[in-house]
């Protein structure tokens, strides 16, 4: 059995998940591939997308693995099953946990969820939450405009503040009083959507149910590390650009952060050596 979690995601949104992981479960070496050469991937085929996640995975799973994370919600929604089918580790998706934090959550029964096209268009939130709720209301909607905001590191000031504003007009004056940020890219956006959306809404990061699970996976199957890794534990890749991936990386984490870059479709298949 491997030594690491694995963690992807289309860009540099799943290391909203890697901190709140970090932060739960300290001892433990993350392996990560933000695939932000082929970003966004919410407007592509559900058929496209699997065959990403499925190169992505080949990938990292000759570190080995422990436990695999897919940390994007267009991936979990179109590859969770197919991956927990196939792979010899747990496989965890971001949607499931973010759905049960909302219900934990709202006080009227009035749930938004903003993601990417393809997220929303699964309406992957929507039947999760009305399996555990059927009496909540949920008000979906789509943001394609956030995801290349984040990916070009716009995370604040005016430009990302309108840019939040036009994305969440339809979602004022539905009446929610808890919003699923449907794409793990939006909580690097979160100070400006809470103050578009005001102190009434609560936001609901699904990272931190996220890792909740994953720590009871690991326990209950006797996999949790018992030492801290080195420094150099973690490693980062990105088929895109290295440089502002790191940028994004140690502004969002807080400490220096070693990416490396590596090219997606076939090549992935290349050992990390």
């Amino acid at each position: 059995m491997g030594s690491a979690i694995g963690v992807f995601d289309s860009g540099v949104g799943g290391l909203t998940v890697v901190k709140e992981i970090l932060r739960q479960l300290p001892r433990e070496r993350i392996v990560y591939f933000g695939d932000a050469a082929r970003c966004p991937y919410g407007p592509r085929p559900a058929g496209e997308i699997r065959r990403f996640a499925e190169e992505i995975v080949a990938f990292l799973m000759q570190f080995p693995l422990k436990l695999l994370v897919i940390a994007c919600n267009t991936a979990t929604a179109v590859a969770l099953e197919t991956l927990q089918e196939r792979l010899p580790v747990p496989v965890v998706g971001v949607i499931q946990p973010g759905a049960r934090a909302a219900i934990k959550a709202t006080k009227n029964g009035r749930i938004g969820v903003i993601g990417t096209i393809g997220t929303i268009r699964s309406r992957a939130y929507e039947t999760a939450i009305l399996r555990v709720n059927p009496q909540v209301t949920v008000v979906s909607h789509a943001c394609p405009e956030l995801v290349p905001l984040v990916e070009s590191g716009v995370l604040r000031g005016p430009a990302a503040r309108a840019a939040v504003e036009r994305a969440l007009e339809p979602l004022q004056g539905s009446g929610i009083d808890t919003l699923i940020l449907g794409c793990t890219h939006y909580p690097l956006l979160q100070p400006v959507i809470q103050d578009v959306l005001g102190d009434g809404v609560t936001l609901i990061n699904s990272a931190e149910e996220t890792a909740r699970e994953i720590s009871a996976i690991l326990a209950h199957r006797g996999l949790l590390a018992e030492n801290v890794p080195a420094d150099d534990g973690h490693r980062f890749f990105t088929s895109g650009d290295a440089a502002l991936f790191r940028r994004i990386a140690e502004e969002w984490f807080g400490f220096p952060v070693d990416v490396r870059h590596t090219s997606p479709s076939m090549s992935l298949a290349r050992s990390p050596a």
